[in-house]
């Protein structure tokens, strides 16, 4: 990379002996620094960009049941696998949470186009239905499991079958509770706890990020999900995740049951930024 700093300075010389001295010392000056933003770098050797990354998330993976409270939060299996070939034909690359996390902070590249797919609660659509739809496309999901869904989802045995397949596994906390309206301690409680568990259940790599039960959130519940030790967290506010914004106020995309895959399309190309 230096040796490209130089050449590029020496490229310069022919335009005058007063530009070549100041070009060279500046590609000097880069080339120690490894030429991270040296005048007339190529890209390739700028740094990385941090692109706004679309959160999907979803909740129910199945049929509605005729006595369900909120059937928006049901996606049938069909439109679910619609969801996902037209998304992988549309250019786009699911990535896990931590994958965008760590291509923010520099420790990663991202594709081209990349999505999270994410998957509130937990429930056995996610492994009945989501997980096949996203190993077909090689892709993985991101699961924010509330602790007391687990019986809903399988148990434990089910939740490892997501990790080995590549899942990320996420904390959505302990019992689904307005955290906005628990004690400290409670909400101490809600927060450490899930994560604790969840990193016992399933590995000392998994619950990095949190995902607020119903969105509801305020400054304090913010500061208590940093101090249990979660790198980010995702809300209900709709629009593309980005790297500039409060780690703990990362927006998502809520896909309803009934949405086409066109109409997922089209929202995205509307949302991005």
């Amino acid at each position: 990379m230096a040796s490209s700093c130089l050449q590029l300075a020496s490229m310069d010389r022919r335009s005058g002996p007063a530009r070549a001295s100041a070009i060279a010392l500046s590609a000097l000056v880069f080339a120690a620094a490894g030429c991270a933003d040296s005048p007339g770098a190529p890209a390739a050797q700028q740094r990385a960009p941090r692109p706004a990354v679309p959160i999907l998330m979803y909740h129910v993976i199945g049929p509605v049941p005729a006595d369900a409270r909120l059937p928006a939060l049901f996606v049938s299996p069909a439109h679910f696998t619609a969801h996902v070939r037209t998304l992988r034909r549309a250019g786009y690359t699911a990535v896990t949470l931590q994958q965008v996390w760590n291509a923010w902070r520099g420790g990663g590249r991202l594709p081209r186009r990349p999505i999270v797919i994410s998957f509130d609660d937990g429930t056995e659509g996610h492994v009945r239905h989501a997980l096949p739809a996203l190993r077909s496309a090689r892709w993985p999901g991101v699961l924010n499991l509330a602790w007391s869904f687990l019986p809903d989802i399988g148990g434990t045995a089910a939740v490892r079958r997501l990790a080995r397949a590549g899942w990320e596994i996420d904390s959505h906390s302990l019992t689904h509770p307005d955290l906005t309206r628990l004690s400290d301690a409670e909400l101490r409680r809600e927060l450490a706890g899930s994560r604790a568990r969840i990193r016992r259940a399933f590995g000392s790599r998994a619950a990095n990020f949190f995902a607020y039960p119903s969105g509801r959130h305020d400054a304090r519940v913010r500061r208590a999900v940093r101090a249990a030790g979660y790198l980010a967290a995702t809300t209900v506010n709709r629009g593309f995740a980005r790297p500039t914004a409060d780690p703990y106020a990362l927006s998502r995309i809520q896909v309803s049951g009934g949405t086409s895959a066109a109409a997922l399309l089209r929202r995205l190309r509307a949302l991005r930024p």
